[in-house]
This record gives structure tokens, C-alpha cells and sequence, in this order.
């Protein structure tokens, strides 16, 4: 099936004026065949399960610090930096640099974890996103 019906070649037929290098003045209407809004057949129903196996980032934010370059330069082993966050304040949990949770430091098993203590609601991630 063609989806151009009675297409005009502007490199043979050159332009409506005559032309050899003026762009062509005729085009042809293209058709399309309607498109179905399902076609898997499944009357509407959403498979989130291709999904559910793609990797997300997880990173957690203990708190930032703005410095000049001067000083940054400066930093060596055993500097110490000061966040802008206090201490005892949650940490900011990110999937792929979106503010999803936040949560408090625990140790298990001698390994470090986040406990989270609020999770953020779509709602308030998609009003964050505009």
C-alpha cells in the first residue's frame, strides 16, 4: 500500500514556473490509514510489567555546600566541609534526580542504609516537575 497517492516528483517535473532550481509549487495530499488505539487487543488494559526491570539511580543527598574554586582547591585530606543541613535533619532520598523519599541513617549488618521516614507523594513530584 502507498501512503503518498499521486506523488509529484519535483526533481522531474521541476516547479510550477519553470524553474530548474526553484522549489517545486505542487504537492501531493498524503494518506494514512487510521490508526487503532489498542492493537495488542487487550481492551484498554496497561502492562506496567516490561517495567518493572529497568534500572533507576538511587542516591542519597546528606546535604550541600557552595565554595569558591579557591577554596576548593584548597580542601587535602582531613579538610573539613560544612553542609547547609544540621545535624539530625533527614537526608533527601533521589530516583534518577528526582526528590522521592526522605529518610534517617541505619546500620546493618555493619553496612550503611536509609531508613525512610517520609516518602513524597506523586502529586507533589509531578507539581515539582513544572
Amino acid at each position: 500500500m502507498s501512503l503518498v497517492s499521486d506523488a509529484v516528483n519535483p526533481v522531474a517535473s521541476g516547479s510550477a514556473s519553470g524553474a530548474p532550481n526553484a522549489p517545486p509549487t505542487d504537492y501531493a495530499r498524503a494518506s494514512f490509514q487510521n490508526l487503532q488505539t489498542d492493537p495488542s487487543g487487550h481492551g484498554g488494559d496497561i502492562d506496567i510489567d516490561v517495567l518493572l526491570d529497568v534500572g533507576v539511580t538511587l542516591s542519597m543527598e546528606v546535604g550541600r555546600a557552595r565554595l569558591p574554586i579557591r577554596n576548593l582547591l584548597q580542601l587535602n585530606q582531613g579538610s573539613v566541609v560544612e553542609l547547609e543541613r544540621a545535624a539530625g535533619e533527614p537526608l533527601d532520598v533521589y530516583a534518577n534526580g528526582t526528590l522521592i523519599a526522605h529518610g534517617e541513617v541505619v546500620v546493618v549488618n555493619e553496612k550503611f542504609g536509609v531508613r525512610l521516614t517520609d516518602v513524597v507523594s506523586p502529586a507533589d513530584r509531578i507539581r515539582k516537575l513544572r
